[in-house]
């Protein structure tokens, strides 16, 4: 388990509210499984200061999870909101639960890696600033984690669902 960060108040949750959350986001999860008749193992696991659940095919090669996650991520999003709503309506508190289908998240954390580094590259060998494509909230923050482990500077910018990163010289 990774350690906490600091939530909007300044107080790092404790692991064992987080293992709260995801017994929580698990339990909602296992339900609309069996309405939507989909067969998946919940894998439960606190990283960096987050509850973080995943649903996991049980047989490799299985698809059918596929549909939990949509295009580009645009179901799974809707689900982890869900999620976060199943969880505060328990324990009265707004949750940060991330929630990932299928390997979908951890897949695209890898390519985005690949993005930001190959915009870090751009910016440093023109000098000029790169704009990048709109994200979602998660896809944004691969991208600045990235360009600040480059020593490099990003910001957000434009108005949802057409946010995007810009990454300057720093």
């Amino acid at each position: 388990m990774n350690s906490s960060t600091p939530d909007a108040a300044g107080e790092a949750p404790s692991v064992r509210r987080l293992e709260e959350e995801g017994e929580i986001a698990a339990d909602y999860l296992e339900e609309l499984l069996d309405i939507a008749d989909l067969d998946g193992d919940i894998e439960i696991d606190v990283d960096h200061g987050r509850a973080a659940v995943e649903i996991v095919a049980e047989e490799a090669g299985d698809r059918g999870l596929q549909r939990l996650v949509g295009q580009d991520g645009d179901v799974l999003e809707a689900l982890q909101e869900l999620t976060r709503l199943a969880v505060q309506a328990k324990t009265g508190d707004r949750s940060r639960l991330m929630l990932d289908v299928a390997g979908y998240r951890s897949g695209r954390k890898d390519e985005l890696t690949k993005l930001a580094e190959e915009a870090v590259a751009r910016v440093r060998s023109s000098g000029e600033p790169v704009e990048l494509e709109p994200m979602n909230p998660f896809e944004r923050k691969v991208v600045h984690d990235v360009v600040a482990a480059a020593g490099l500077v990003s910001e957000s910018d434009g108005v949802e669902p057409y946010r995007y990163v810009v990454v300057r010289p720093s």
